[in-house]
């Protein structure tokens, strides 16, 4: 999930395959990110996502995507970053786990996180995720940025919505549901019923 914009969006651990989602965008693509970002929602961003596009999207008056994500209240994760200049937005310190579930229990608009890698490691160890849109694309990279990292718990999903782009990008919508569940193939293991019937 390193860096899928561009060349330059983040390089850290000498990452040199960036921009890799620009030659799969199409018309399904563009659709599916419309439907998910119609309507009212808030963001949940940590702070390299937060500014990249704090820098780019106020400035971005003709992208079809800029004036939702210029209204939205933005809420930033960071333990570095003391002021916020890009309108509505908010700055979420000292236990990040447990500021974000006070932000869940809140009334409001649906909560999305858009990039923020290290952010979702730390929403992925605490089970604060209640559903993945994955956007599955066709590439292979080796090394970078993983989206289910170490500190990933178990846990179950269940597929609402699926769709193939023209460019074979898979997006895949999962809702949480509930623990992982275990079995095994190794019939020595299994115990069986045996029954049988007389005539």
């Amino acid at each position: 999930m390193q860096a899928p914009g561009g060349p330059e969006e983040d390089t850290s651990g000498n990452f040199k395959h960036g921009g890799w989602v620009a030659g799969y965008w199409d018309g399904v693509m563009e659709k599916v990110m419309g439907d998910q970002t119609r309507g009212s929602l808030d963001l949940l961003l940590g702070r390299k996502t937060y500014e990249i596009f704090a820098a780019y999207w106020p400035k971005a008056k003709e992208d079809p995507f800029a004036d939702m994500l210029n209204k939205a209240r933005k809420y930033v994760a960071s333990t570095t970053l003391r002021r916020l200049d890009w309108n509505n937005s908010t700055l979420v310190k000292g236990d990040i786990p447990e500021e974000i579930r006070k932000l869940k229990r809140q009334d409001g608009p649906e909560l999305q996180v858009h990039g923020s890698s290290n952010l979702i490691q730390t929403l992925l160890k605490h089970d604060l995720i209640d559903e993945f849109w994955l956007k599955i694309f066709p590439v292979t990279i080796g090394h970078g940025k993983r989206l289910f990292g170490n500190d990933t718990i178990p846990a179950s999903f269940k597929l609402l919505e699926t769709k193939t782009s023209t460019t074979s990008v898979i997006t895949a919508n999962y809702r949480r549901d509930g623990e992982i569940r275990t079995a095994t193939f190794d019939l020595d293991n299994q115990k069986r019923d045996l029954k049988t019937s007389k005539a």
